[in-house]
């Protein structure tokens, strides 16, 4: 499965898009399905030196906190059945505190 389709990189806000945001709206949701990390996008777009796809946005795994992420780590990361990882086809765009309940 595509991590990033052109859907997801028309709707997903520019990094620093909601720097001011108290309750920032969370777009896109990746997870290991045999491992316990979810990363929830809320921006991104390429580094203009690296050319680097890089995230903002809620990350649960070992912790839970916000933070950046690049595409290429996702893609690089592996379960413990070897699994990759997948972005949820059903997730719909939702702020922060929903998620949070």
């Amino acid at each position: 499965m595509k991590l990033l389709s052109k859907g997801i990189l028309n709707r997903l806000p520019p990094l620093g898009s909601q720097a001011d945001v108290g309750d920032p709206v969370l777009r896109v949701k990746f997870f290991t399905p045999d491992g316990g990390w979810t990363w929830f996008a809320a921006e991104g777009s390429a580094d203009e030196k690296t050319g680097e796809f890089v995230f903002w946005g809620y990350v649960i795994g070992v912790e839970s906190e916000w933070g950046t992420f690049a595409l290429s780590e996702l893609e690089s990361v592996r379960g413990a059945l070897g699994l990759p990882v997948e972005r949820d086809r059903y997730f719909q765009p939702q702020p922060f505190s929903r998620l949070k309940r």
